[in-house]
């Protein structure tokens, strides 16, 4: 197998992970257009995510029915569609509908790339391939921060969204041209009680979190949104322990160290949720940046990210996994904190030192996570833990922002409103900061030898 084929699905997973990241970026910006303020368009990264946590179980499904190029395309041309909605949009309500449809193109193109190219490479060359499908995955959110900084400080935030339509037509046509179209497995029945359940539950429940601590709606709304979203998930979760084959299926929480990963990866992932929504904010409404400096400084982090993906499998490897996704939960929980510390005073240099640091040891644990979700996992039942894992974090990711921009929201109004302080930021990240902690303590739990079976010498990825 050539290099080409995970390169040209790499085009949608660049797309996908530069749009994230440039969003937050120009976060203020596109408030004070659309008439709104900042923490509001926290509904707007929320729905998306929530759209990925709706659709990513069933993009398996669909390739295999649809066939896996097919699908694959679309789920292109459906995020372009979102794109120019995005740029195009007026109002709050519009940002945040369009975003949805981002999210249902994003939630396919992803496991979807993942899928094609999983059955289109021999196993033993899947590691190198894999390799090329995240490199530019992991480059987005490098050119993301500072590339959509200097579009809306020195064009407009439009462009940031426009700018996915040349990308997406090349990555359609280049996948038309070069993309086999591969063999299909029968698809299973797909459980469609389930996945109403589930996604209705999923973007009631985000939904009504976000809207709780949200100034332009009665927070009544949000309680009863939320209470219906936990409601559904109960009756889902009836429904999922009685079918055969659920759409997420619950009783994999048996396995001990699957349970363990998801649930202190929930922990984890509040608080890295957070971050990407509060910290470019605080730099340009509490420190004066330009969209394009505060762009400049986030980005560090995606660097110590890459830096880490060279080394962290050899950690694992010698250190097994209970020490290190505890050294790197602490030290991602520890750079939360400094950034309630931060003034416009620190040296710029510092905070770009303790980023870089930070980001090494969040890529760690995400490469640590990965694998050992999978550790007591059977091979029948790697898809599903797959599937319920992508979904559960996506899910935390959106509950995250909910959480900064709640506890912002509150601080905010504790302190008699007007202007969006310092002072407000300070205290969310040292709330946001204690969640993750929990992820610390959780994994300090963990036997000494957990996912030995993980060991397989120098090769584990």
């Amino acid at each position: 197998m050539s290099r080409t084929t995970p390169l040209i699905l790499a085009t949608a997973v660049f797309m996908e992970n530069m749009d994230s990241t440039v969003i937050a970026t120009s976060l203020a910006a596109i408030a004070a257009d659309i008439g709104t303020d900042p923490i509001s368009l926290k509904l707007a990264l929320t729905a998306y995510l929530v759209a990925l946590a709706i659709f990513i179980p069933i993009s398996s499904w669909m390739a295999d029915r649809f066939g896996a190029r097919r699908v694959f395309r679309l789920a292109m041309l459906v995020f372009m569609i979102g794109s120019v909605g995005c740029a195009f949009s007026g109002s709050l309500a519009e940002f945040v509908i369009a975003r949805f449809v981002q999210g249902m193109g994003g939630a396919m193109m992803g496991p979807v790339a993942r899928l094609v190219l999983v059955r289109a490479t021999p196993r033993h060359q899947l590691v190198d391939a894999m390799a090329w499908l995240t490199i530019p995955g992991l480059i987005g959110p490098i050119v993301g921060p500072p590339f959509g900084g200097f579009l809306t400080t020195y064009f407009s935030w439009h462009w940031i969204f426009i700018i996915n339509i040349p990308i997406g037509l090349l990555g359609m046509a280049l996948v038309g041209l070069a993309l086999p179209n591969e063999q299909r497995n029968r698809p299973r029945r797909i459980d469609g009680k389930g996945f109403v359940l589930a996604g209705l539950a999923f973007a009631l429940f985000a939904f009504g979190c976000s809207v709780m601590s949200l100034p332009a709606l009665p927070p009544l709304v949000g309680a009863i949104a939320a209470t219906a979203g936990i409601g559904l998930g109960y009756i889902y979760m009836r429904h999922a322990l009685s079918t055969e084959y659920p759409l997420l299926d619950l009783r994999l929480l048996k396995v001990r160290n699957f349970r363990i990963a998801i649930v202190a990866g929930t922990f984890f992932r509040l608080g890295q949720g957070a971050t990407p929504f509060l910290f470019p904010l605080m730099l340009q409404l509490a420190f004066g940046l330009s969209p394009f400096e505060s762009g400049m400084v986030t980005f560090a982090g995606a660097i110590g990210a890459l830096a880490a993906k060279f080394v962290a499998n050899w950690i694992f490897a010698h250190w097994g996994f209970k020490y290190p996704l505890v050294i790197s939960t602490a030290i991602s929980g520890a750079g939360i904190l400094a950034m309630g510390f931060y003034t416009p005073d620190t040296p710029i240099p510092l905070i770009l030192a303790i980023l870089v640091f930070t980001g090494f040891w969040q890529s760690t644990f995400w490469t640590g996570s990965n694998a050992f979700t999978f550790a007591d996992i059977e091979d029948k039942d790697a898809g599903q833990a797959n599937v319920m894992s992508q979904v559960w974090g996506q899910l935390m990711f959106a509950m995250g922002v909910a959480l900064g921009g709640g506890i912002l929201e509150l601080a905010h109004r504790t302190r008699g409103g007007g202007e969006l302080a310092l002072a407000d930021f300070h205290i969310a990240f040292y709330v946001v900061a204690a969640v993750g902690a929990i992820a610390t303590l959780l994994f300090l739990r963990l036997p000494k030898n957990a996912g030995h079976q993980l060991m397989g010498g120098p090769h584990m990825h």
